[in-house]
């Protein structure tokens, strides 16, 4: 009686155009996009400084250079425009920032003064603009020590008594762990794997609905068939689909963007502890709402809003602390976690144990509370 129940839904759900997007074309679309913007591995982000030259001297150019020396960033210069007019760009929001060298640079350096460089900024887009101020104030630094250097060396007439008393007090030594596997591939696949295995609960609502509705159901109860063997056999499809599903995913990231899976039975322990968590909440809601549309909109909460706390969109480490606290309540966090616990820390079966047994927690008490009400359910099918 179950490997009847199975075979049939199995073929459904495969079948079914809808779930075929919502489970493999849109995951791979998000996957695709989000990789493309930004970056695969061993990619660098350019920074782009526009600037205007108001002085047009030998020490001005000099500052500009030094700028173009730094890696990582281009600069850019609007020649047809008039400093005003590329004021007014910044006002409107059309660009985010401009570095202007005023005229008499020269002047005010030669002297021994200071000298002003003036960076306009968007407020509302303070995000572009602040690596940009960030290596102008590196670039100030710089010239502070020259500064510095020249009138020690007056003093000492010594370049090795000058370098030492230059030489930082603290040197800060920046070891990379997990430079190898740390790449955007490494959040955005195992992220999007995480977010859409949660929509096999559509599915999974939507088959329970037509059964209901449709006097299947009614029927099925009219045979020898027990509770759990029509529970059991509606369920186990959904876990198959949702192991292709991933399966399916974390290959695509591997071969198209170079995805490092790591311990292969630790990720699979995952992906399977994924499924009966993911379905099990499928088979709850299934029991519990009232109608497919109803189904379908607590769907959508607990998967999108188990993606932004869960950390599937952006790097947990960046959400707000309020936000982290709540995000270690959702599956969608254990789940990531674990996987990219293999996938960047090189971690075996032994170091997601945690990570399985709350996945594995989270589906079996739905399944239990799905059991319970199993019986509300089928008092309300059609006949």
């Amino acid at each position: 009686m179950i490997q009847s129940i199975v075979q049939k839904e199995l073929l459904l759900v495969l079948k079914d155009k809808g779930s075929f997007f919502w489970l493999f074309v849109l995951p791979v679309a998000f996957i695709v996009i989000f990789s493309s913007i930004f970056g695969s591995a061993g990619s660098s982000q350019t920074y782009k400084i526009n600037y205007y030259d108001a002085d047009q001297t030998a020490q001005s150019q000099q500052f500009i250079a030094t700028l173009q020396a730094v890696p990582g960033f281009e600069l850019v210069t609007n020649t047809d425009d008039e400093l005003d007019k590329q004021l007014v760009r910044i006002k409107d929001g059309k660009q985010s920032s401009l570095l202007v060298i005023p005229a008499g640079y020269e002047e005010q350096l030669s002297s021994g003064a200071a000298a002003e460089v003036e960076l306009y900024r968007d407020a509302a887009d303070d995000a572009a603009a602040a690596p940009v101020a960030a290596v102008l104030e590196g670039v100030a630094k710089g010239y502070q020590e020259m500064k510095l250097k020249a009138g020690l060396q007056e003093l000492l007439q010594s370049d090795e008594q000058v370098n030492a008393l230059l030489a930082p007090s603290l040197v800060v030594k920046e070891i990379k762990e997990n430079a190898q596997t740390a790449d955007p591939s490494a959040q955005i696949t195992p992220g999007y794997t995480v977010m859409f295995v949660f929509f096999i609960m559509i599915t999974m609502i939507s088959n329970f609905m037509r059964e209901r509705n449709s006097g299947m159901l009614s029927r099925l109860q009219g045979t020898p068939m027990k509770a759990y063997h029509y529970l059991i056999g509606m369920w186990i499809p959904n876990i198959i689909v949702v192991v292709i599903q991933s399966t399916v995913l974390l290959t695509f990231g591997k071969l198209v963007y170079g995805l490092e899976i790591g311990n292969v039975f630790a990720i699979g322990s995952l992906v399977i502890a994924l499924a009966i968590c993911a379905t099990g909440m499928g088979l709850m809601l299934s029991m519990l709402v009232s109608s497919e549309n109803m189904g379908i909109a607590l769907v959508q909460v607990i998967a999108m809003g188990g993606a932004i706390v869960g950390g599937l969109w952006f790097p947990y480490e960046f959400l707000p602390k309020v936000i982290q606290t709540i995000g270690q309540f959702t599956p969608q966090y254990w789940a990531l976690r674990g996987m990219q616990d293999v996938i960047v820390r090189g971690a075996t079966i032994g170091g997601v144990w945690m990570h399985l047994a709350i996945l594995l927690g989270f589906g079996l008490i739905c399944l239990l509370i799905a059991s319970l009400r199993f019986r509300n359910f089928a008092g309300k099918a059609a006949s």
